[in-house]
C-alpha cells in the first residue's frame, strides 16, 4: 500500500467517527516525518459552528503538538477536497502539501486558486483524487441516508391545511 492511501484511510477512520455521531463525514490528519500526529473529523453538527470542519480541528491540535502556528513539514490529508476556509487554515499554516480524496463539485476552482496563487506569501502543493471512490462512497452514502429519512418523515407528517 502506498504510503499516501495508508494516511488517506487514517482519515476516512477519522471520517467514519463523525459518520457515526450523525456528523457530514468528513476526515482529515497531519502527518509528519511518516507519522499521524492530529486529526479529526467534522462536528458542525454536534457544536452548531460554521468553523468546525475536520481540517480545522487537525491543524488546530497539530499546532498545538508542534506548540507553532506553523507546520511547513506537515502534510494534510483529508476526504473531501477542502472548502476556501480549510484551504485558508492550511496556507495559514504553511502546510507542505493536501492531498485528498473526493472532489468538491462546488468551489473547486478557487479552493485550487488559494492553493496556488502568487498573491499570498505561501503555496502549497495539492494532490486530489486519493482513494477517491472509498471516500466519494461515504458522503454519497450519508446524503443518500439523509434524503431517504426526509422522505420518510414528511411521509408520516399529516397533511397541512
Amino acid at each position: 500500500m502506498e504510503e499516501k492511501e495508508k494516511f488517506m484511510r487514517a482519515a476516512l477512520r477519522r471520517a467514519q467517527r463523525g459518520l457515526e455521531r450523525g456528523e457530514v463525514p468528513v476526515g482529515a490528519v497531519i502527518v509528519h516525518e511518516g507519522k499521524v500526529v492530529a486529526g479529526g473529523y467534522n462536528r458542525r453538527t454536534a457544536t452548531q459552528k460554521a468553523g468546525s470542519h475536520a481540517e480545522m480541528y487537525a491543524i488546530d491540535r497539530a499546532c498545538k503538538k508542534f506548540n507553532s502556528w506553523r507546520l511547513p513539514e506537515c502534510d494534510l490529508y483529508v476526504t473531501l477536497e477542502p472548502c476556501p476556509m480549510c484551504m485558508g487554515a492550511a496556507l495559514n499554516a504553511r502546510v507542505r502539501k493536501i492531498y485528498f480524496g473526493a472532489y468538491e463539485q462546488k468551489g473547486r476552482s478557487m479552493t485550487m486558486e488559494l492553493a496556488t496563487s502568487n498573491l499570498l506569501n505561501h503555496t502549497l502543493e495539492v494532490e486530489g483524487g486519493v482513494l477517491e471512490e472509498e471516500c466519494s462512497a461515504l458522503l454519497t452514502g450519508f446524503f443518500r441516508d439523509m434524503r431517504n429519512k426526509t422522505r420518510e418523515r414528511q411521509a408520516e407528517e399529516p397533511p397541512q391545511g
